[in-house]
């Protein structure tokens, strides 16, 4: 995909929008995991936590996609 616009009905979109949604849908899933795992109780910043989870997870897919 690398990082050029998608058009989707003529309206150009950035990249970083679909990278961002994606983002979020492996932060969901992965603080869903983790805290069936770990417990919510263990988590003492979890609003950090929560916003470093998502920019790792939006930085990784956006490197895989712009790497491939």
């Amino acid at each position: 995909m690398g990082l050029k616009g998608i058009a989707l009905g003529g309206i150009y979109f950035s990249p970083l929008l679909v990278y961002a949604t994606l983002g979020l849908l492996l932060a969901l899933a992965l603080r869903t995991l983790l805290h069936y795992l770990v417990g919510h109780r263990t988590l003492w910043y979890e609003a950090w936590f929560d916003i470093s989870l998502f920019v790792i997870a939006m930085a990784a897919i956006t490197f895989l996609f712009s790497a491939f």
